[in-house]
């Protein structure tokens, strides 16, 4: 396989005309969207040379040459943030390209397509374009249908290869679940927890319930000793052995056998085998139709738990020491409840050092065993682009949100605060004066705009009232100043520390509790009359508190600010067509409730 850089050396990108391609697609540039899943802005050198001026993370080292070398070639948007610090509202807000104020998915909800404000998401419209679409890896976007009154699973894209099959059909060396016998030995109850393949097809088994049955009380501790696993703790139940989320510890598979590994090789023998069938474990596809351009998506794990770098990257970082945020209790005492609930459930500085090394080393091992895979991937589509004579465009995403390694006293994601949510984009095409090489965005960028960016680029004129609905901008404009920059971005989250909605701007991070509680529908103005103190705010000041420990939302010499961005704040995600739906199990709701929208709240302005 070239290397990217060979292949972005090649000169002539393009022919005028193609055999392959109508007359009408010929202009339409392939596109992959590569995704990871919980990664941290500062684990790309590129991303840390940008906004700090040093290659490494304030923690210590990392490794990222194939995205460095994505950034060299195209255009970086390095202010690019979240709308909500979750897996599943994340990808939803960019498969919808709108807030979740405006689709009601404000977390891990399942929800149907079949309610009154829902519109087709990405590559649903991708299709109209003309596009084939198709998707491997992790999806995150519970979307189901409704017919009769039951739920229906329901694909958005036209091939999607199902990363859970993958998982408990043993392709990959991670799953979890619930087992009824361990290597041939029938278990008197079910007990759930982690499996671990082998290259061999072997497994191993490890669960915190296992240790409790008679003649297994050693088992999960063999097993995690082993492969050297760190796991977070919650409570009694979760501590020791076969308990809690893996934070740490070894792959037992090689590079390629991993489950990012196995996304990579089913992508790849897509683009190599055109019109074939092909079957991985129980799941058949069809490889790519060179007449038609493509729309791929590829979702990544990694660095997600459980954090399980190969063996090989493991090594490269297993001597190499990091600086461990510090956490001062103190902070704690200026924190809302909403955000001290967090540090608690998550609490990470209660780990030894040892621990906490680890918990990095392998972090940051993960990303750059990533970083290789991210390479791989882009090779082989612009190599199979080169071939067909077909222009292309690659949008990267460095992770759907970030992850705390110990700022904050906490290892998680959930949070308004920047290690959480500041997820820069990278796009990079054959199209070089929509997308400069080497060019960097500083003007605040959202999720929410990755989708204008693909349709627009498919051939989609986003003026026409069928796109009206989207809430984000065309990233070509905004890089090519065609578009004012915004002074504020927001986002409202729900997941684990409860509603909570947050305005930012270069300077400032302001952040309220939205909702009295997630009943759908009811008390749906509450944020508006609340009390100050009811609505538990945060407000930090950026240029003297980058780091966000310092909360000045009661500090007086502060309070015209805080009450600006919370008027602001609450115009935009209360009141401005805000939309609740009970989405009832597996998302059968259909009873919306829509506030009527305020004109010119979202007007991207705000002077303070």
């Amino acid at each position: 396989m070239k290397s990217l850089k060979t292949l972005f050396a090649l000169a002539g990108y393009l022919c005028c005309s193609t055999s392959f391609l109508s007359a009408a697609d010929q202009a339409k540039p392939n596109v992959l969207w590569i995704l990871t899943d919980d990664q941290r802005y500062d684990s790309i050198q590129a991303f840390n040379r940008i906004l700090h001026g040093r290659d490494h993370s304030a923690l210590g080292y990392v490794e990222s040459p194939n995205v460095d070398r994505l950034a060299e070639r195209g255009t970086t948007f390095i202010n690019t943030y979240v709308h909500a610090q979750g897996c599943a509202p994340s990808r939803a807000s960019m498969h919808y390209g709108r807030y979740p104020h405006h689709t009601g998915i404000y977390e891990f909800e399942y929800h149907n397509n079949n309610v009154a404000h829902m519109k087709p998401t990405m590559p649903e419209f991708m299709k109209e374009l003309d596009y084939q679409t198709m998707h491997v890896g992790k999806l995150g976007v519970r979307i189901r249908t409704v017919v009769n009154g039951k739920a229906q699973n329901y694909s958005i894209y036209e091939q999607d290869i199902n990363f859970k099959k993958m998982w408990m059909e043993g392709l990959t060396d991670w799953t979890k679940g619930e087992r009824t016998e361990v290597n041939g030995v029938k278990l008197p109850k079910p007990v759930h927890g982690d499996w671990l393949f082998s290259p061999d097809g072997s497994y191993e088994f490890t669960g915190v319930d296992l240790n409790e049955l008679p003649g297994w009380e050693g088992h999960s501790k063999r097993v995690d000793e082993k492969y050297d696993l760190i796991r977070m703790d919650y409570g009694q139940k979760s501590k020791g052995y076969g308990g809690g989320e893996i934070l740490g510890g070894v792959s037992p598979q090689p590079d390629d056998k991993t489950r990012d590994g196995h996304y990579l090789n089913e992508m790849t023998r897509y683009l190599e085998n055109p019109n074939a069938q092909l079957t991985v474990g129980s799941q058949s596809y069809k490889g790519v139709d060179p007449s038609k351009p493509l729309f791929l998506h590829l979702g990544f794990d990694f660095p997600h738990t459980p954090v399980l770098p190969t063996q090989a990257f493991r090594e490269r970082f297993q001597s190499k020491k990091y600086d461990i945020p510090e956490f001062d209790p103190a902070e704690v005492q200026k924190l809302p409840a909403q955000l001290s609930k967090i540090v608690n459930y998550k609490h990470s500085d209660h780990f030894t050092e040892a621990k906490k090394q680890q918990m990095v080393q392998d972090y940051f091992a993960f990303c750059a065993y990533g970083d290789s895979l991210v390479g791989q991937a882009s090779d082989a589509f612009i190599e199979y682009s080169e071939q067909q004579k077909q222009p292309w465009m690659i949008v990267y995403v460095c992770g759907d949100h970030g992850w705390k390694l110990n700022e904050h006293g906490a290892l998680s994601k959930f949070t308004p605060w920047q290690i959480d949510s500041l997820n820069p984009i990278v796009v990079v095409s054959s199209d070089t004066a929509k997308f400069p090489a080497g060019k960097v965005v500083h003007d605040l960028t959202e999720f929410v705009d990755i989708m204008p960016t693909v349709l627009a680029a498919g051939g989609a004129d986003l003026q026409r009232e069928e796109y009206a609905f989207l809430d984000g901008y065309d990233l070509a404009k905004v890089a090519s100043g065609a578009l004012p920059a915004r002074d504020y971005i927001v986002g409202e989250s729900h997941a684990v520390t409860g509603p909570r909605a947050t305005i930012r701007t270069k300077d400032y991070m302001f952040s309220i509790k939205s909702r009295p509680h997630k009943k759908r529908g009811v008390d749906m103005e509450w944020a508006l009359t609340a009390s100050y103190e009811a609505l538990e705010p945060m407000l930090y000041h950026l240029p003297t508190d980058p780091s966000e420990t310092n909360n000045l939302a009661h500090n007086p010499e502060y309070a015209a600010v805080a009450q600006k961005m919370k008027e602001k704040l609450l115009s935009i995600v209360i009141e401005d067509a805000r939309v609740e739906i009970n989405w009832e199990q597996w998302g059968t709701g259909m009873d919306a409730t829509v506030m009527d929208p305020k004109p010119s709240a979202d007007d991207k302005r705000l002077k303070l």
